[in-house]
């Protein structure tokens, strides 16, 4: 039987990388993503396999109309929780507030929403969530006040969530990732590309490749096991000390 995973953010990154892993492993595949053109040019480059929807998160008119699809693309087995945003990494007080609004309303509602919205599939199809947090819900950093909460939120939503769903055989996992090399990283470095590559220079960070293939392992394990929560990072990225402010 032909199992069908829904994909959010699936324009670039971890969320391109996965919709291809899944269409070569023989799913099908819903991608959703705000930039059309991107969706388009990997519909063409996966084929009918390939459902491209334009979505946007904050939108959740749009978000809960993914609820509606028709079998055999409504019949879904694993919601990928995948879209993201972050603002540059500025101090709260110094960042607009229109772009931390935006941060909130994709991470974090626009999540829970288009999640509930598919509970009943998933518990029907006895199905799987798989929500991408971030490392930065453990490890504070300066400047990652609200996108750090905002993943700290995706984390205990997870864990909360599998709570709710006892008994009904429906897999959560929340994945929090280290360092991956992605344009998601521009953004965090406020557009600036070579600011981007600087901070991956002399490591191997890790790839949305590298993802694409840990959320295959997710949903192609055994139904009566569940990976509550799974943090991975590059060998080359480790916690640093303590900041200490020393009055001389």
């Amino acid at each position: 039987m032909t199992k069908t995973i829904l994909i959010t953010g699936a324009t670039a990154g971890f969320g391109r990388a996965s919709a291809r892993r899944f269409a070569q492993g023989g799913w099908l595949v819903i991608g959703t993503g705000r930039r059309a053109e991107r969706l388009r040019e990997l519909s063409d480059e996966i084929g009918d396999a390939f459902l491209p929807l334009e979505v946007d998160m904050r939108n959740r008119d749009e978000v809960e109309s993914l609820a509606e699809l028709s079998p055999p693309w409504g019949d879904i087995d694993v919601l990928l929780n995948n879209a993201g945003l972050a603002p540059p990494t500025t101090p709260l007080p110094d960042t607009d507030w229109e772009r931390l609004d935006q941060v909130i309303e994709t991470n974090v509602t626009g999540l829970v929403a288009l999640t509930r919205a598919l509970l009943p599939k998933l518990i029907e199809r006895r199905g799987q969530i798989i929500n991408l947090s971030s490392v930065a819900a453990t490890y504070p950093y300066k400047g990652g006040a609200v996108y750090a909460g905002t993943k700290a939120f995706v984390r205990q939503f997870s864990l909360d969530l599998r709570c709710d769903l006892a008994g009904t055989g429906v897999r959560v996992t929340s994945v929090e990732p280290g360092m991956a090399e992605t344009e998601f990283t521009i953004v965090r470095t406020g557009g600036d590309k070579n600011a981007s590559d600087k901070l991956y220079a002399g490591m191997n960070p890790m790839t949305p490749e590298d993802h694409a293939e840990l959320f295959w392992w997710l949903a192609n394990l055994p139904p009566h096991l569940n990976i509550n929560s799974i943090e991975l990072m590059p060998v080359s990225q480790s916690w640093a000390g303590f900041t200490i402010d020393r009055k001389g």
